[in-house]
Protein backbone atom coordinates (compact mmCIF):
# COMPACT_ATOMS: atom_id res chain seq x y z
CA UNK A 1 0.00 0.00 0.00
CA UNK A 2 1.28 3.46 -0.87
CA UNK A 3 -0.62 6.63 0.05
CA UNK A 4 -3.93 4.82 0.08
CA UNK A 5 -3.44 3.30 -3.39
CA UNK A 6 -2.30 -0.25 -3.82
CA UNK A 7 0.75 -0.80 -6.00
CA UNK A 8 0.67 -3.11 -9.00
CA UNK A 9 4.26 -4.12 -9.66
CA UNK A 10 3.29 -6.54 -12.40
CA UNK A 11 3.28 -5.32 -15.97
CA UNK A 12 1.52 -4.95 -18.29
CA UNK A 13 -1.32 -2.73 -17.06
CA UNK A 14 -4.11 -0.80 -18.78
CA UNK A 15 -6.21 1.95 -17.18
CA UNK A 16 -9.20 3.70 -18.80
CA UNK A 17 -11.83 6.33 -18.18
CA UNK A 18 -15.06 7.14 -19.99
CA UNK A 19 -15.56 10.61 -18.56
CA UNK A 20 -16.36 12.26 -15.25
CA UNK A 21 -19.65 13.95 -14.41
CA UNK A 22 -22.02 11.00 -14.49
CA UNK A 23 -24.28 11.18 -11.43
CA UNK A 24 -26.39 8.56 -9.65
CA UNK A 25 -29.79 8.54 -11.33
CA UNK A 26 -28.49 9.75 -14.69
CA UNK A 27 -28.55 6.30 -16.26
CA UNK A 28 -31.22 3.69 -16.71
CA UNK A 29 -30.24 0.17 -15.60
CA UNK A 30 -29.78 -0.75 -19.26
CA UNK A 31 -27.57 2.29 -19.93
CA UNK A 32 -25.48 1.49 -16.89
CA UNK A 33 -25.07 -2.13 -17.97
CA UNK A 34 -24.15 -1.08 -21.52
CA UNK A 35 -21.52 1.34 -20.20
CA UNK A 36 -19.94 -1.30 -17.98
CA UNK A 37 -19.85 -3.79 -20.83
CA UNK A 38 -18.28 -1.22 -23.16
CA UNK A 39 -15.54 -0.48 -20.61
CA UNK A 40 -14.91 -4.16 -20.05
CA UNK A 41 -14.60 -4.71 -23.79
CA UNK A 42 -12.16 -1.81 -24.13
CA UNK A 43 -10.03 -3.22 -21.33
CA UNK A 44 -9.99 -6.72 -22.81
CA UNK A 45 -9.15 -5.52 -26.31
CA UNK A 46 -6.39 -3.21 -25.11
CA UNK A 47 -4.96 -5.77 -22.72
CA UNK A 48 -4.87 -8.42 -25.43
CA UNK A 49 -2.42 -6.15 -27.25
CA UNK A 50 -0.20 -5.98 -24.17
CA UNK A 51 -0.37 -9.72 -23.61
CA UNK A 52 0.70 -10.25 -27.20
CA UNK A 53 3.81 -8.16 -26.66
CA UNK A 54 2.53 -5.01 -28.35
CA UNK A 55 3.47 -1.55 -27.16
CA UNK A 56 1.69 0.70 -24.71
CA UNK A 57 0.77 2.92 -27.67
CA UNK A 58 -0.91 -0.05 -29.37
CA UNK A 59 -2.91 -0.81 -26.23
CA UNK A 60 -4.03 2.79 -25.73
CA UNK A 61 -5.08 3.05 -29.37
CA UNK A 62 -7.03 -0.21 -29.26
CA UNK A 63 -8.87 0.60 -26.02
CA UNK A 64 -9.86 4.10 -27.08
CA UNK A 65 -11.04 2.87 -30.49
CA UNK A 66 -13.51 0.57 -28.72
CA UNK A 67 -14.84 3.44 -26.61
CA UNK A 68 -15.08 5.75 -29.63
CA UNK A 69 -17.29 3.13 -31.28
CA UNK A 70 -19.55 2.89 -28.21
CA UNK A 71 -22.39 5.45 -28.10
CA UNK A 72 -22.30 5.46 -24.30
CA UNK A 73 -19.39 7.94 -24.19
CA UNK A 74 -18.80 11.48 -25.43
CA UNK A 75 -16.26 10.50 -28.06
CA UNK A 76 -16.61 9.22 -31.61
CA UNK A 77 -20.03 7.64 -32.06
CA UNK A 78 -21.50 9.19 -28.90
CA UNK A 79 -20.13 12.71 -29.35
CA UNK A 80 -22.19 15.68 -28.17
CA UNK A 81 -23.48 18.41 -30.49
CA UNK A 82 -22.19 21.93 -31.00
CA UNK A 83 -24.50 24.97 -30.97
CA UNK A 84 -25.09 24.65 -34.71
CA UNK A 85 -25.98 20.96 -34.51
CA UNK A 86 -22.70 19.37 -35.56
CA UNK A 87 -20.41 16.83 -33.94
CA UNK A 88 -16.87 18.12 -33.52
CA UNK A 89 -14.18 15.72 -32.33
CA UNK A 90 -10.81 16.27 -30.63
CA UNK A 91 -8.11 13.80 -29.64
CA UNK A 92 -4.46 13.26 -28.67
CA UNK A 93 -1.93 10.54 -27.90
CA UNK A 94 1.56 10.54 -26.40
CA UNK A 95 4.34 7.95 -26.23
CA UNK A 96 6.14 8.30 -22.91
CA UNK A 97 9.29 6.49 -23.99
CA UNK A 98 10.04 8.79 -26.93
CA UNK A 99 8.16 11.96 -26.02
CA UNK A 100 6.45 11.83 -29.42
CA UNK A 101 2.85 13.05 -29.58
CA UNK A 102 -0.01 13.56 -32.02
CA UNK A 103 -3.26 15.49 -31.77
CA UNK A 104 -6.22 16.60 -33.87
CA UNK A 105 -9.12 18.98 -33.30
CA UNK A 106 -12.27 20.16 -35.05
CA UNK A 107 -12.95 16.85 -36.82
CA UNK A 108 -16.34 16.10 -38.38
CA UNK A 109 -15.82 12.94 -40.44
CA UNK A 110 -13.06 10.85 -38.85
CA UNK A 111 -14.66 7.68 -37.48
CA UNK A 112 -11.92 7.01 -34.93
CA UNK A 113 -10.05 10.20 -34.07
CA UNK A 114 -7.46 8.39 -31.94
CA UNK A 115 -6.19 6.64 -35.08
CA UNK A 116 -5.62 10.03 -36.67
CA UNK A 117 -3.78 11.30 -33.59
CA UNK A 118 -1.48 8.31 -33.81
CA UNK A 119 -0.92 8.79 -37.53
CA UNK A 120 -0.01 12.43 -36.94
CA UNK A 121 2.48 11.31 -34.29
CA UNK A 122 4.06 8.59 -36.40
CA UNK A 123 3.56 9.66 -40.02
CA UNK A 124 4.00 13.44 -39.99
CA UNK A 125 6.44 16.07 -38.80
CA UNK A 126 3.71 17.78 -36.82
CA UNK A 127 2.06 17.35 -33.44
CA UNK A 128 -1.39 18.87 -34.04
CA UNK A 129 -3.65 19.21 -37.07
CA UNK A 130 -7.13 20.75 -37.15
CA UNK A 131 -10.28 20.80 -39.25
CA UNK A 132 -10.26 20.16 -42.98
CA UNK A 133 -6.50 19.81 -43.17
CA UNK A 134 -6.53 17.08 -40.53
CA UNK A 135 -9.22 15.21 -42.44
CA UNK A 136 -7.27 15.49 -45.72
CA UNK A 137 -4.31 13.94 -43.92
CA UNK A 138 -6.58 11.24 -42.49
CA UNK A 139 -7.76 10.33 -45.99
CA UNK A 140 -4.17 10.19 -47.23
CA UNK A 141 -3.34 7.79 -44.41
CA UNK A 142 -6.26 5.50 -45.18
CA UNK A 143 -8.12 6.34 -41.98
CA UNK A 144 -11.88 5.77 -42.23
CA UNK A 145 -14.03 8.83 -42.89
CA UNK A 146 -17.80 8.65 -42.39
CA UNK A 147 -20.84 10.74 -43.16
CA UNK A 148 -21.33 13.16 -40.23
CA UNK A 149 -24.73 11.54 -39.61
CA UNK A 150 -22.83 8.52 -38.25
CA UNK A 151 -22.15 10.41 -35.01
CA UNK A 152 -25.75 11.38 -34.31
CA UNK A 153 -27.43 9.78 -31.31
CA UNK A 154 -30.84 10.84 -30.04
CA UNK A 155 -29.64 11.19 -26.45
CA UNK A 156 -26.98 13.74 -27.46
CA UNK A 157 -29.40 15.56 -29.77
CA UNK A 158 -31.88 15.93 -26.91
CA UNK A 159 -29.10 17.24 -24.68
CA UNK A 160 -28.44 19.99 -27.23
CA UNK A 161 -32.13 20.89 -27.42
CA UNK A 162 -32.28 21.14 -23.64
CA UNK A 163 -29.19 23.37 -23.63
CA UNK A 164 -30.61 25.63 -26.34
CA UNK A 165 -33.88 26.00 -24.42
CA UNK A 166 -32.02 26.87 -21.23
CA UNK A 167 -29.95 29.42 -23.13
CA UNK A 168 -33.04 31.02 -24.69
CA UNK A 169 -34.77 31.19 -21.32
CA UNK A 170 -31.77 32.87 -19.72
CA UNK A 171 -31.60 35.42 -22.52
CA UNK A 172 -35.32 36.17 -22.31
CA UNK A 173 -35.16 36.75 -18.58
CA UNK A 174 -31.86 38.63 -18.80
CA UNK A 175 -30.26 36.29 -16.28
CA UNK A 176 -26.82 34.67 -16.44
CA UNK A 177 -26.75 31.25 -18.03
CA UNK A 178 -25.51 28.66 -15.59
CA UNK A 179 -23.62 26.08 -17.61
CA UNK A 180 -24.92 22.63 -16.71
CA UNK A 181 -22.21 20.23 -15.63
CA UNK A 182 -23.10 17.72 -18.30
CA UNK A 183 -22.38 20.28 -20.99
CA UNK A 184 -18.66 19.85 -20.60
CA UNK A 185 -18.26 16.35 -19.22
CA UNK A 186 -17.58 13.23 -21.19
CA UNK A 187 -14.37 12.24 -22.93
CA UNK A 188 -12.60 8.88 -22.96
CA UNK A 189 -9.01 8.10 -22.16
CA UNK A 190 -6.54 5.26 -21.71
CA UNK A 191 -3.11 4.73 -20.17
CA UNK A 192 -0.93 1.69 -20.65
CA UNK A 193 2.25 0.25 -19.18
CA UNK A 194 3.73 -2.42 -21.43
CA UNK A 195 6.04 -5.35 -20.77
CA UNK A 196 9.08 -3.18 -21.46
CA UNK A 197 8.00 -0.67 -18.84
CA UNK A 198 7.00 2.01 -21.33
CA UNK A 199 3.99 4.26 -20.75
CA UNK A 200 1.54 5.86 -23.16
CA UNK A 201 -1.55 8.04 -22.81
CA UNK A 202 -4.45 8.95 -25.07
CA UNK A 203 -7.66 10.98 -24.87
CA UNK A 204 -10.63 11.45 -27.22
CA UNK A 205 -13.72 13.63 -26.90
CA UNK A 206 -16.75 15.17 -28.54
CA UNK A 207 -16.16 18.35 -26.58
CA UNK A 208 -18.81 20.49 -24.93
CA UNK A 209 -22.55 20.43 -25.61
CA UNK A 210 -23.69 23.67 -27.30
CA UNK A 211 -20.13 24.91 -27.81
CA UNK A 212 -19.51 27.68 -30.36
CA UNK A 213 -16.80 29.44 -32.34
CA UNK A 214 -14.63 26.37 -32.89
CA UNK A 215 -14.01 25.97 -29.17
CA UNK A 216 -11.30 23.44 -28.31
CA UNK A 217 -10.90 21.98 -24.86
CA UNK A 218 -8.03 20.23 -23.13
CA UNK A 219 -8.33 16.76 -24.68
CA UNK A 220 -6.20 17.41 -27.81
CA UNK A 221 -3.71 19.62 -25.99
CA UNK A 222 -0.55 17.82 -24.97
CA UNK A 223 0.13 18.63 -21.34
CA UNK A 224 -3.42 19.71 -20.56
CA UNK A 225 -5.61 16.67 -21.19
CA UNK A 226 -2.94 14.13 -22.10
CA UNK A 227 0.62 13.51 -20.95
CA UNK A 228 3.08 10.62 -20.79
CA UNK A 229 6.77 10.50 -19.94
CA UNK A 230 9.06 7.72 -18.74
CA UNK A 231 7.63 7.71 -15.24
CA UNK A 232 4.04 8.91 -15.40
CA UNK A 233 0.99 9.03 -17.67
CA UNK A 234 -2.27 10.99 -17.30
CA UNK A 235 -5.56 11.43 -19.17
CA UNK A 236 -8.05 14.01 -17.93
CA UNK A 237 -11.79 14.55 -18.15
CA UNK A 238 -13.70 17.61 -17.03
CA UNK A 239 -14.13 21.31 -17.67
CA UNK A 240 -11.41 21.70 -20.27
CA UNK A 241 -10.73 25.40 -19.85
CA UNK A 242 -9.49 24.80 -16.32
CA UNK A 243 -7.37 21.82 -17.33
CA UNK A 244 -5.72 23.96 -19.99
CA UNK A 245 -4.99 26.79 -17.55
CA UNK A 246 -3.50 24.34 -15.07
CA UNK A 247 -1.63 22.28 -17.71
CA UNK A 248 -3.19 19.59 -15.58
CA UNK A 249 -1.86 16.37 -17.07
CA UNK A 250 1.71 17.63 -17.28
CA UNK A 251 1.48 19.29 -13.88
CA UNK A 252 0.65 16.00 -12.21
CA UNK A 253 3.64 14.26 -13.75
CA UNK A 254 5.92 17.25 -13.12
CA UNK A 255 5.14 17.11 -9.42
CA UNK A 256 6.08 13.43 -9.43
CA UNK A 257 9.25 13.94 -11.46
CA UNK A 258 10.52 17.23 -10.04
CA UNK A 259 9.05 17.45 -6.56
CA UNK A 260 9.19 13.74 -5.78
CA UNK A 261 5.53 13.56 -4.80
CA UNK A 262 3.80 10.18 -4.83
CA UNK A 263 1.55 9.94 -7.89
CA UNK A 264 -1.72 9.68 -5.90
CA UNK A 265 -0.95 12.87 -3.98
CA UNK A 266 0.18 14.78 -7.06
CA UNK A 267 -2.98 13.78 -8.94
CA UNK A 268 -5.27 14.53 -6.02
CA UNK A 269 -3.69 17.94 -5.43
CA UNK A 270 -4.18 19.02 -9.04
CA UNK A 271 -7.59 17.47 -9.75
CA UNK A 272 -9.29 17.82 -6.38
CA UNK A 273 -7.65 20.99 -5.06
CA UNK A 274 -6.14 23.23 -7.72
CA UNK A 275 -8.83 22.88 -10.39
CA UNK A 276 -11.81 23.26 -8.03
CA UNK A 277 -10.11 26.26 -6.39
CA UNK A 278 -9.96 27.90 -9.82
CA UNK A 279 -13.63 27.15 -10.47
CA UNK A 280 -13.49 23.91 -12.46
CA UNK A 281 -14.18 20.26 -11.78
CA UNK A 282 -13.69 16.85 -13.29
CA UNK A 283 -11.39 13.89 -12.92
CA UNK A 284 -8.41 12.01 -14.32
CA UNK A 285 -6.64 8.69 -14.45
CA UNK A 286 -2.93 8.42 -13.73
CA UNK A 287 -0.48 5.55 -14.00
CA UNK A 288 3.16 5.34 -12.95
CA UNK A 289 5.99 3.24 -14.37
CA UNK A 290 6.04 1.18 -11.15
CA UNK A 291 2.38 0.27 -11.63
CA UNK A 292 0.80 2.71 -9.19
CA UNK A 293 -2.58 3.86 -10.49
CA UNK A 294 -5.03 6.43 -9.19
CA UNK A 295 -8.47 7.75 -10.18
CA UNK A 296 -9.11 11.20 -8.65
CA UNK A 297 -12.42 12.92 -9.43
CA UNK A 298 -14.73 15.36 -7.70
CA UNK A 299 -18.11 14.62 -9.32
CA UNK A 300 -20.74 12.04 -8.42
CA UNK A 301 -19.12 9.54 -10.73
CA UNK A 302 -16.50 8.82 -13.37
CA UNK A 303 -16.54 5.87 -15.76
CA UNK A 304 -13.27 4.13 -14.91
CA UNK A 305 -11.50 0.80 -14.94
CA UNK A 306 -8.27 -1.15 -15.14
CA UNK A 307 -6.90 -4.56 -16.04
CA UNK A 308 -3.63 -6.14 -14.96
CA UNK A 309 -1.93 -9.44 -14.37
CA UNK A 310 -5.13 -11.20 -13.32
CA UNK A 311 -6.57 -10.53 -16.79
CA UNK A 312 -9.92 -9.49 -15.30
CA UNK A 313 -11.50 -6.12 -16.21
CA UNK A 314 -12.36 -4.08 -13.10
CA UNK A 315 -14.81 -1.22 -13.72
CA UNK A 316 -16.81 1.33 -11.75
CA UNK A 317 -19.08 4.27 -12.48
CA UNK A 318 -20.21 6.12 -9.35
CA UNK A 319 -18.22 7.50 -6.45
CA UNK A 320 -19.98 5.02 -4.19
CA UNK A 321 -18.84 2.07 -6.30
CA UNK A 322 -15.96 -0.04 -5.06
CA UNK A 323 -13.19 -0.44 -7.61
CA UNK A 324 -10.97 -3.35 -6.56
CA UNK A 325 -7.31 -2.46 -6.75
CA UNK A 326 -4.27 -4.65 -7.48
CA UNK A 327 -3.52 -7.06 -4.68
CA UNK A 328 -7.03 -7.09 -3.26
Amino acid sequence: MRDGVLVALDTPTLVIHGGAGVEPGDLTPQEEDDARKAMEKALRVGYAKLQGGSSSVDAVTAAITVMEDAPQFNAGRGAVFTHDGRNELDTSIMDGSSGMAGAAAGLHRVKNPILLARAIMEKSKHVMMVGDGAEIFAKEQGISLVDPAYFRTEKRWKALQDALQAEAKAQASNTPLVLPGKAYFGTVGALALDAKGNLAAGTSTGGMTNKRYGRVGDSPIIGAGTWADTGCAVSGTGWGEYYIRAAAAHEICARVRLAGLPLPKAADDVINKDIPKAGGDGGAIALAADGVMTFPFNTGGMYRGWIGSDGVPHVAIYKTDTLPMPGQ
